[in-house]
């Protein structure tokens, strides 16, 4: 349980209104310093805008939070001192290098030539950007420049760091670099607070996760917990040919009543998807069962353990994705 001492920040029914419409909901949770925490949901589910008021980009309409002792509606000065905030869009200076976007960021933070100038080589070396450090960024690719977006909001080494969607747009060996950056922050003792609706990234990360879908905190908890809320089945899916579509409901009812099956939804245009106990021993079980039944084989088979997009899926009733 957390004590006091360990709280980095406490969100107290914090809420966000445009007219009638609450992008956040009254929100109430607590993040541990030197963590992880990741917010997890679709696009527009509110993780940008719960990370936009916590570091102070827009104002609560009602409720407030504690950051690192300081009140989120009273005491925003101080509160900016403490972090650092990398913005889902690129914002930098196309015809400046890599290294003076940095500089100037270091410079507006009241860093000392020397300290920064080392940080900045530090930084660029631990991105695989430093050989190219001196070209203008206008230059780069696309995960390049989020690279050095991210090295801009890290410079002034802050106490906690909000990433939102970090990896949006990376390739696979960027996205793993920008995992390992994210995870030595956490080594050293830094909270770190990000928004993904990518399920890898989340499970891979986080310590601990909030699901947030229309600005309400749905399901909380370590990723081994949220996934262990759809229980310890084996999830398995299967495929459908069109002719064989409309008996696809059927199926699930069929599915939804044997006692060993924890759950059965239609999944996108032509799959199943079932989570039962001990599925990987049943699957033959289950293939007889539905081929004598309805004379369909099950095509495409994948067998699997449960996911954060199936905790989604279980408590929403849709699938995660953005």
């Amino acid at each position: 349980m957390n004590t006091i001492s360990e709280i980095c920040i406490e969100t107290i029914d914090l809420t966000k209104q445009y007219g009638n419409v609450s992008a956040v909901d009254k929100i109430n949770l607590k993040i541990s310093k030197g963590k992880i925490f990741g917010f997890l949901g679709p696009n527009g589910a509110g993780k940008s805008t719960t990370i936009r008021m916590l570091s102070t980009i827009l104002p609560p309409t009602q409720g407030t939070a504690m950051i690192c002792g300081f009140d989120l509606q009273k005491q925003r000065d101080k509160i900016r001192k403490l972090i650092g905030v990398c913005p889902q869009d690129l914002i930098m200076y196309e015809l400046l290098t890599a290294r003076e976007n940095i500089h100037l960021i270091a410079k507006m933070h009241k860093i000392p030539p020397p300290i920064y100038k080392k940080r900045t080589d530090e930084l660029l070396t631990k991105m695989n950007l430093f050989d190219r450090a001196d070209e203008k960024v206008k230059g780069y690719s696309g995960g390049m420049k989020r690279r050095v977006n991210i090295l801009m909001a890290v410079i002034h080494d802050p106490e906690i760091i909000f990433f939102d969607e970090p990896s949006a747009g990376l390739d696979p060996q960027s996205r793993r670099v920008v995992w390992d950056f994210i995870k030595d922050f956490e080594n050293k003792g830094k909270t770190v607070i990000l928004t993904t609706h990518n399920m890898e990234e989340a499970d891979d990360l986080s310590d601990e996760l909030a699901i947030i879908d229309h600005g309400k905190i749905i399901a909380q908890g370590t990723p081994q917990e949220l996934k262990g809320k759809v229980g310890e089945g084996d999830v398995i899916e299967f495929r459908l040919m069109e002719k064989e579509l409309n008996k696809r409901e059927q199926i699930v009812h069929f599915l939804d009543k044997q006692t060993s099956v924890l759950w059965a939804k239609e999944l996108g245009k032509e799959r199943i998807s079932f989570s039962a106990l001990n599925g990987l021993r049943k699957i033959s079980e289950f293939y007889d069962q539905i081929d004598q039944k309805f004379k369909i084989k099950l095509r495409d088979l994948v067998i699997r353990q449960n996911t954060l997009e199936d905790v989604f899926l279980d408590l929403t009733g849709k699938e995660l994705r953005g």
